[in-house]
């Protein structure tokens, strides 16, 4: 799974955490019973934002049903949004779409393992079907599928082109995320939000684009592989100040939807958001402490000075396929320790966990949708 929001259980208030739950479980629910078991493997954090934007404009338009233990969950039942959902088929159909590009971007950059022959071979072949199964799925919802080929072509076609300044370089990713967030709309049968949504995705999408570009920053430098922040020569004080302008334009974007839940909306997209931001801006910097450059979340207590978690080098191509199995097979519960959804308990992770425990108490307010 990947993506840039990723709640847990000690950074949200309990029924806020069990409807992101069944937003996820019913993703990965609907990628099955569609797609089949390895399409799972492609559930998408982000993704299935467009699940929860559905469900918060119009909750009748996202039925819910009771699903059976499940090895992510620590084998226990669940309620989860059913594959009858249009929210949930829009979400898998952007899941597939989103991986199926990825690859085809590591393999076209001949990133790590895709260098060799044989391995983007394979994985040409496995984006193909992905590409055609949420091309399916998204036909069936009445979302363009193009938009979100499109990007993959698009953004290297602005790489490849000197000048281009860094704001350039994350539209593509803001046209698809606006595209998809804006189809909400229309799947809830609100189509007066399509506008702010579009609004909405594009800033998501550029915090996204930016967060994945700093995440990878040491490593393309070591490399020498693309980067934007490299190529435009923007640092990290600078995209710290888009992404921080990008969250404030989402917020007031969220704040102007006609919805008929905001809990977990605004959870998601203002504090998950501003969380995401503050983490990996702040694994960036490796300074002393944990906040980088740019304004620090509002909070009482005293931040922790732990170092940020290493981990250790990917393994070779052996040993990386059968970690690949392995996790598929166990829905993501294990993950091997150079795996960026492994290292220490929930506090390495959470800011929250580490500085209020409001929001492992209750279960009632918006509490955890400021700063509590």
């Amino acid at each position: 799974m990947f993506g840039v929001v990723r709640p847990c259980r000690h950074g949200m208030c309990g029924s806020l955490f069990k409807d992101w739950m069944a937003h996820l479980c019913g993703l990965c629910l609907t990628l099955r019973t569609e797609h089949g078991q390895a399409a799972r493997m492609v559930t998408n954090y982000d993704g299935l934002l467009v699940s929860v934007l559905v469900e918060a404009q119009s909750a009748d338009r996202s039925p819910r049903r009771k699903a059976g233990p499940c090895a992510l969950r620590g084998l226990r039942a669940a309620e989860v949004v059913d594959a009858r959902a249009e929210g949930a088929r829009l979400a898998a159909a952007v899941s597939l779409l989103l991986a199926a590009g990825k690859i085809r971007d590591h393999v076209a950059d001949r990133d790590g393992v895709y260098a060799r022959r044989l391995v983007a071979a394979a994985a040409g072949r496995v984006a193909d079907r992905w590409d055609a199964a949420g091309g399916r799925t998204s036909a069936a919802t009445g979302f363009d599928p193009a938009v979100l080929r499109d990007v993959v072509d698009r953004q290297s076609a602005l790489e490849s082109a000197p000048g281009r300044s860094l704001l350039e370089l994350t539209a593509p990713t803001e046209d698809a995320v606006a595209a998809a967030f804006a189809h909400t709309a229309v799947l809830a049968g609100k189509p007066h939000n399509a506008e702010t949504l579009a609004e909405a995705g594009r800033y998501f999408g550029r915090i996204a684009h930016l967060i994945d570009a700093v995440e990878d920053l040491a490593e393309d430098r070591a490399t020498g592989a693309y980067n934007p922040l490299l190529a435009t020569g923007v640092d990290l004080d600078e995209a710290r100040r888009h992404c921080d302008a990008a969250l404030h334009g989402l917020r007031l974007a969220v704040a102007d939807l006609d919805l008929e839940s905001r809990r977990l909306i605004k959870a998601l997209l203002d504090r998950e958001m501003r969380r995401s931001v503050h983490h990996v801006f702040a694994e960036a910097a490796n300074g002393p402490g944990p906040y980088p450059p740019g304004p620090q979340p509002p909070h009482p207590h005293q931040p922790d000075s732990r170092p940020p978690h290493r981990r250790p080098p990917r393994p070779g191509l052996p040993a990386l396929c059968l970690a690949w199995t392995v996790v598929g097979c166990t829905c993501g519960l294990w993950q091997p320790d150079w795996s960026e959804h492994h290292g220490g308990d929930c506090g390495d992770r959470c800011w929250c966990s580490r500085h209020c425990d409001c929001c492992d108490c209750c279960d009632c307010c918006d509490c955890c949708s400021c700063d509590c």
